[in-house]
């Protein structure tokens, strides 16, 4: 793909705008930011906190722990977190430098200020309004869509910031519809390294930094380390193992950051510590190694953006079949190879549901990338799903409409009826 394509600038947009760097989970952590926002808007500590919420946001915030928080979980200790230790310029890092004296103020804050949560069924899917009141002063901030899109600041009745907004738009992103596997391969065999590296080191750094912590130490079900316990130390068994151990520890407190993926960290450590690993266990260049993230990435985020942001298809699936793109390349295969290593991936474990971020991620994310690694290996032995297999369809972009179809629309009820089980249990 020659520089002067439109789609080479927009897939380097693209990648750039999604592989940023985030503290924690990433719903709690939007909270977060919301919050601190508002506190500062505010200008003073609140003596009230309300926060409105949809359904999935709640679904993806309950059950997990808010790092640098005392091991603090759900809405509560993320609106919190924010308003007493959140620095507003830092996003998705809002709460990354957090105080001793700071977490046990949290607490106090918890303890003493009422925070109301409200499940707000009439907003976007990916919806956060907080509003923080001193006396009779009182601001407000809402993000909506996606994790940092702050689209309305108000401080008593002035409106100081308004975007119009309707249920899963993402403008001012680049346009996702220019992806397709072709133009992906083509990037991802063309790029220019350079172009690309920054985000890429960055990725790799902190991701396998926290796939290694949480082999190293004791973090939820430790599904990374169960994996090598139970399945020996071949490469296959690494690569999963990995990227649930990284899983393991996002999901239950670990403080270090990691480079998301479509939102999601879980989904940045699967699309990128697989191929990390079987890059190495191949000794393959540096080149290729670059070039494969790539792959994995743009290939992730493509099967991703019609289900949008938040749904009750696992995320986990779509990164899982994003490294086995990564994965089929980097062991010898082509566009033909890695087109049918993700319809065979996709074909294996969409099922998977999302029920909020917590410890079982990490054993979803196992059997994601197993899905990746499977759907390669059959093809490569002469094996593979075809249209008309359930939700296979002829042609990769056909089933991956496919997919989008069903986490999008055809699992609106499962969602709502998860979120109806989580707030009622």
């Amino acid at each position: 793909m020659e520089k002067k394509d439109p789609r080479y600038q927009a897939y380097i947009q693209i990648l750039k705008e999604e592989l940023i760097p985030a503290m924690g989970c990433t719903e709690p952590i939007a909270l977060a930011y919301a919050a601190a926002v508002a506190r500062k808007t505010l200008g003073e500590m609140p003596d009230k906190v309300v926060v409105e919420a949809s359904g999935s946001i709640i679904k993806n915030v309950k059950s997990v722990i808010v790092p640098n928080t005392g091991h603090l979980k759900g809405i509560n200790a993320a609106a919190a977190a924010g308003i007493v230790a959140g620095d507003p310029d830092k996003k998705l890092e809002v709460i990354a430098t957090v105080s001793q004296e700071q977490i046990r103020q949290m607490k106090q804050f918890m303890e003493e200020v009422p925070i109301q949560v409200v499940h707000m069924e009439d907003g976007c899917t990916f919806d956060i309004i907080v509003t923080v009141f001193s006396g009779k002063s009182y601001a407000k901030v809402r993000i909506a869509n996606f994790h940092t899109n702050i689209v309305l600041i108000e401080k008593n009745g002035e409106v100081l910031k308004s975007e119009a907004v309707s249920d899963d738009s993402e403008e001012g992103l680049t346009d996702r519809t220019l992806l397709d596997m072709e133009h992906i391969w083509d990037f991802a065999m063309t790029a220019d390294i350079d172009d690309v590296k920054a985000l890429l080191d960055q990725q790799v750094a902190f991701n396998v930094a926290i796939a290694e912590e949480g082999i190293k130490n004791d973090y939820g079900a430790n599904i990374g380390k169960v994996l090598l316990d139970m399945d020996g130390n071949n490469v296959r068994v690494r690569a999963k193992a990995m990227a649930a151990a990284g899983s393991d520890a996002r999901m239950n407190g670990c403080e270090m950051p990691v480079v998301i993926n479509s939102g999601s960290g879980n989904q940045g450590i699967t699309t990128s510590v697989p191929v990390v690993v079987y890059a190495k266990e191949l000794g393959v260049s540096e080149e290729k190694r670059y070039r494969a993230l790539i792959l994995s990435n743009l290939t992730t985020i493509h099967v991703k953006t019609p289900i949008g942001r938040l749904s009750a298809y696992c995320g986990a699936v779509g990164a899982g079949a994003g490294a086995g793109a990564g994965i089929a390349y980097l062991c010898g295969g082509g566009l033909k190879e890695v087109e049918h290593t993700v319809v065979n991936a996709l074909a294996i474990v969409s099922g998977i549901v999302c029920d909020g971020a917590k410890a079982s991620c990490a054993a979803k994310i196992a059997a994601a990338v197993d899905a990746g690694i499977l759907g390669y290996n059959m093809y490569i032995r002469g094996q593979q799903f075809r249209g008309g297999d359930g939700i296979v369809s002829k042609g990769v972009e056909n089933t991956l409409r496919n997919v989008g179809r069903l986490g999008k629309d055809g699992m609106k009820e499962t969602n709502e009826e998860i979120i109806k089980i989580m707030i009622e249990a």
